[in-house]
């Protein structure tokens, strides 16, 4: 049931008339609020809800990384669930967050575990932020774990602002690269067709090419419109099976220095959720499957099944790691020896910089490489097409002569 807001008249004890708002999900409920407040219900009147068509109230991530912030603060202090829940919503303005922490504190009220509750709007709440959750309930470590998981959460948005920022300037040359050429297909290279004709000779072949892609982008270029929505869409179509998203994410992992930096990122990731759950007292094979939720590459993610199998067959974690051979090599040895120290958290909590730190180089390291790689091949495409329309010209003066 949907939370709406109340204006009431009411009468204290002294006789003193008081007004106000209350948020509540029916007019009883108001009124016992207000009984309970030793007050006497006079006038209530559900407020009507104002639209605003222009205004997109959606939830994004940094809201998600406020609301965890604000919670992790509250639970530490050993702030009751609901009463925490209710506290955020009372200092969040914006409504769809609002509703938001109303259904769950709803949830919460009517029995269900914080983690049940995060599972009814999976697309807002990851995997990962789910199963931390759960973890931490059900080994009474919530306060531990939330720090961890609101920390793992402003790194990865940062890490994602980051590289945003640095594909702009790629993004914008692409673009106005490839315009480039279009125009010099569609505008400037018809116009060598009519002096070809005035001529009247046998056009070259690699003129003849470039004057039918011309007339072909004339006539149909907006299709090229088309070709991003299927690309889209063919992705779409990958992830429907588990066994296309397999297959899918092992063409991923195979391709050069892409392949790698999705490798590390994952290993970071495993690192940062196992580390945290180690750390909080979460036994290892349990935190082994909490992780394996949160991984989202299907190979890795069926490979660290196996290790979870070898696991619980007896086998160290740093030896399955060899013996699956898929994650880095510094990983395995490493845990090797964190087990035998018994400081695998510890260990785990560095591997997350050095990750961390390898896939910050390798993306600026692509980047960087991606500005003169992306010059050298429109000035190419440029450059040919000019090349080819002027030695066309002039063979046939030669041919003239």
């Amino acid at each position: 049931m949907a939370i709406h807001k109340y204006n009431y008249q009411a009468c204290d004890v002294e006789g003193k008339i008081k007004e106000g708002q209350i948020n509540a999900e029916t007019e009883q409920e108001v009124v016992t609020n207000l009984q309970n407040q030793q007050l006497i219900p006079l006038k209530i009147e559900q407020q009507a809800e104002s639209i605003n068509l222009f205004k997109r109230q959606s939830i994004n991530t940094t809201d998600i990384i406020d609301f965890t912030d604000g919670l992790c603060t509250l639970v530490e202090a050993q702030v009751p669930l609901d009463r925490a829940l209710g506290l955020l919503e009372g200092i969040t303005e914006k409504r769809a967050v609002q509703e938001l922490i109303e259904n769950l504190r709803r949830d919460v009220k009517e029995g269900k575990s914080l983690a049940e509750a995060l599972q009814t709007r999976p697309d807002i709440f990851s995997r990962m932020y789910i199963n931390m959750v759960h973890a931490g309930e059900e080994g009474g470590i919530l306060d531990q774990l939330l720090p961890k998981l609101a920390h793992f959460l402003a790194s990865a948005d940062e890490a994602k602002r980051n590289i945003i920022s640095s594909l702009i300037y790629p993004f914008i040359l692409l673009v106005v690269g490839i315009g480039s050429v279009i125009l010099l297909m569609v505008y400037v290279v018809p116009s060598f067709a009519s002096l070809f004709e005035d001529m009247g000779s046998n056009i070259p072949a690699s003129a003849a090419f470039l004057l039918s892609l011309s007339d072909w982008l004339k006539t149909y270029g907006l299709s090229l419109i088309f070709i991003p929505i299927l690309m889209v869409y063919g992705w779409k179509q990958l992830d429907k099976t588990p066994e296309r998203r397999f297959q899918r994410d092992k063409i991923i992992l195979s391709i050069p220095l892409f392949g790698e930096l999705i490798l590390q990122a994952e290993s970071s990731r495993f690192c940062r959720t196992l580390g945290a759950l180690l750390g909080a007292g979460i036994p290892l094979l349990k935190g082994l499957h909490i992780t394996k939720g949160v991984i989202e590459n299907q190979v890795l993610s069926e490979s660290l099944a196996k290790i979870e199998e070898s696991v619980r067959g007896g086998i160290g974690l740093g030896k399955s790691l060899v013996s699956e051979g898929i994650f880095p090599v510094l990983l395995a040895q490493l845990v090797i020896v964190g087990e035998e120290s018994g400081r695998t958290a510890m260990i785990l909590d560095k591997l997350v910089e050095t990750f961390d730190k390898s896939v910050k180089q390798q993306t600026s390291r692509l980047v960087a490489l991606s500005e003169p790689l992306l010059i050298l091949i429109l000035g190419i495409v440029v450059g040919a097409i000019v090349i080819t329309m002027l030695s066309a010209i002039f063979s046939i003066n030669d041919m003239q002569y």
